[in-house]
C-alpha cells in the first residue's frame, strides 16, 4: 500500500537525527532536534492554475529536501512515520 498524496501535496520521509556533535559528544534522544532534511516518497499532481491548468510538481520521488521544523502534518502510515506537507513549504532540494 502507498500513500498518494492529492494535489500540490507531498509525502516526505525525515531523515534520521544526528546522534553526534561534530566535537563528538553523543545526544541524548531528548537533546535531539527534529531533522529539517528527507526523502521525497511521493508527489501529488500539482497546484490548480487560475486557467484550470496543473503547474507541474518541482520536486520528485527520491529528491533530498529542506524543509523548516513545523512543517507539514505528521502521520504514521505502515508502521513509519511520515510527513505530509504542500510542496509550497519545502525551501530547498539538495543535491
Amino acid at each position: 500500500m502507498k500513500i498518494i498524496p492529492l494535489g500540490p501535496h507531498v509525502v516526505i520521509r525525515r531523515l534520521e537525527a544526528e546522534e553526534k556533535t561534530s566535537g563528538g559528544i553523543f545526544l541524548p534522544d531528548a537533546a535531539q532536534q527534529k531533522p529539517q532534511q528527507g526523502r521525497v516518497l511521493s508527489v501529488g499532481d500539482g497546484r490548480i492554475l487560475p486557467d484550470g491548468k496543473r503547474a507541474a510538481p518541482q520536486v520528485q520521488e527520491g529528491d533530498r529536501v529542506l524543509f523548516s521544523s513545523y512543517a507539514g502534518t505528521e502521520v504514521q502510515f505502515n508502521q513509519e512515520d511520515v510527513l505530509i506537507l504542500d510542496e509550497s513549504e519545502i525551501l530547498a532540494v539538495l543535491s
